[in-house]
């Protein structure tokens, strides 16, 4: 086990260094700067600011600059917020992000799971019917419309929450049902789907022949069973929920990693965009790591054959 999870960190240190690399290239590829304006500044000062950030250095140079740095732990100071490091920015993004993207995963686990297996179990009457509807509602509606309409609803129709902004609890309740909607689809149809594959295996026949009720073969044994599809899936959303949710913040103004990047792409803000992508691919990477090393414990044959 310690040598997979060397192997499968190694790989991942290799897979971060290709991303860093093609995103660093990227940026300086796209058109434009990040001090182009309107206005038409002297030669001398344009060539005063490129020295200071080291824009007039070739691309290699300023590349193998920044890995040198970044093994310092220094990720440079962002060209949008003068003067304040990318490390801070993201340290104070980071929470909100957080926060934002747990609450979200909570919801579409605790309601996602229980739904699909309930959905399974009731196959083919009106409860899979409703159940099927509401999913492919929840995978199909963008999450820009979703989110209007809650905050049509909500908001001002029914005045209980807030529509925009991160003050409070009461603040949460709307990005985080507008961030949990899809992977709650996509969580409640995958459990369907495997939970009705294992319920017509031979040893839940046999669990039924030995005279146990329906929802310990349901939750014990059935469920149990179907896990190893939807922790695969699991892992990717919850890292997506974390680090992904440019929309959901930009409609509702969340101060978070998504926002952040957002404005920093558009502004040519190359050392926030370097930074948050390193942070991005961190998370996402971590969450593939854990997703595999989970299967040994929900599937003891894994363990075994590894």
């Amino acid at each position: 086990m310690i040598r997979i999870i060397f192997q499968r960190i190694l790989a991942a240190l290799v897979t971060l260094s290709l991303l860093c690399v093609l995103t660093f290239l990227l940026l300086r590829l796209a058109p434009g700067g990040p001090f182009d304006t309107d206005r038409v500044w002297p030669p001398e000062i344009q060539a005063n600011i490129q020295a200071k950030y080291g824009l007039n250095l070739r691309v290699s140079q300023q590349m193998g600059i920044w890995f040198k740095d970044l093994l310092h732990g220094d990720l440079h100071e962002s060209f949008q917020y003068l003067g304040k490091p990318v490390s801070e920015l993201i340290s104070e993004a980071w929470p909100v992000s957080i926060l934002l993207g747990t609450l979200a995963l909570l919801v579409a686990v605790i309601l996602g799971i229980p739904l699909g297996c309930l959905s399974a179990w009731k196959q083919g009457t009106w409860i899979d019917r409703v159940f099927m509807f509401v999913c492919f509602s929840g995978l199909s509606l963008p999450t820009y419309l979703l989110a209007s309409l809650l905050i049509l609803i909500f908001s001002l129709w029914l005045m209980w929450f807030p529509p925009a902004l991160w003050e409070g609890p009461e603040f949460w309740v709307l990005p985080t049902l507008t961030l949990a909607a899809r992977p709650l689809a996509i969580l409640a149809r995958l459990t369907r789907t495997t939970v009705i594959e294992v319920l017509r295996s031979d040893f839940i026949r046999t669990a039924y022949g030995k005279g146990l009720s329906p929802r310990t073969i349901l939750f014990k044994h059935a469920l149990k069973n179907s896990l190893i599809p939807v922790v695969s899936v699991l892992g990717p959303l919850a890292a997506q929920m974390v680090t992904g949710s440019f929309l959901v913040e930009i409609v509702f103004q969340i101060p978070g990693l998504g926002m952040h990047f957002v404005q920093s792409v558009l502004n040519r803000d190359y050392p926030l965009v370097m930074g948050l992508t390193l942070t991005y691919g961190v998370v996402l990477l971590t969450a593939h790591l854990l997703v595999d090393l989970s299967y040994s414990w929900i599937d003891p044959r894994i363990r075994v054959e590894s």
